[in-house]
């Protein structure tokens, strides 16, 4: 069954914006590695979509985050995206989840949080798992019977020194051992950080 787009667990995460506190308590819903299904799709791929859905509601709509809402195969693509996007004259913000060429859901987030826009240029969740694996991802899977949980991109308080970059934050999880966490550059596809928590 679909989860619904931005979950509480995800509405709990971004509300605070203590993302990496918040990741470390294991509050992102998990999202296993699959075979890669007809109606998957990278994160790319729904941005139109959502944007013009996003324009609709209100003109000054900024994408402020993306995270995948169903499991993520091995080649950074999945059924449904769910892209968040505020509205700084609604000050409102609403998510929209994005698959098989559409808007399945729009869910209005409920709460006030104007993060600050990503970057228009951002790689995608293909190239950004393909870092991820290299990496680290790859290991953590074969040593520990991971999976990957979730893909999350934003401009983020993870780095805290670049508060403005973008970037892709990969999660993998594995039972009895700390959480795997990947930071990547979203514009310049560097790996900038990994840590357990």
């Amino acid at each position: 069954m679909a989860r619904p787009c931005f979950s509480r667990r995800t509405k709990a995460i971004v509300s605070t914006l203590a993302v990496s506190l918040v990741l470390t308590a294991g509050l992102i819903v998990p999202a296993a590695v699959v075979a890669e299904a007809n109606d998957s799709a990278s994160a790319r791929s729904g941005v139109e979509i959502a944007a013009a859905a996003a324009n609709a509601w209100a003109a000054d709509a900024q994408l402020i985050y993306l995270e995948n809402d169903e499991p993520v195969d091995a080649g950074g693509r999945t059924e449904r995206w769910g892209y968040l996007y505020y509205s700084p004259s609604l000050d409102r913000s609403r998510g929209y989840s994005v698959g098989r060429g559409k808007v399945l859901q729009a869910t209005d987030l409920g709460m006030r949080f104007d993060a600050p826009l990503v970057s228009g240029n951002w790689l995608d969740s293909s190239n950004a798992l393909q870092l991820a694996e290299e990496k680290a991802g790859a290991e953590f899977r074969s040593e520990h019977g991971g999976e990957l949980q979730s893909m999350v991109l934003m401009r983020s308080v993870i780095e805290l020194d670049e508060p403005d970059r973008t970037n892709w934050m990969v999660i993998y999880s594995a039972e009895g051992v700390p959480s795997l966490f990947v930071v990547i550059d979203a514009i310049s596809g560097k790996v900038s950080r990994t840590w357990r928590g």
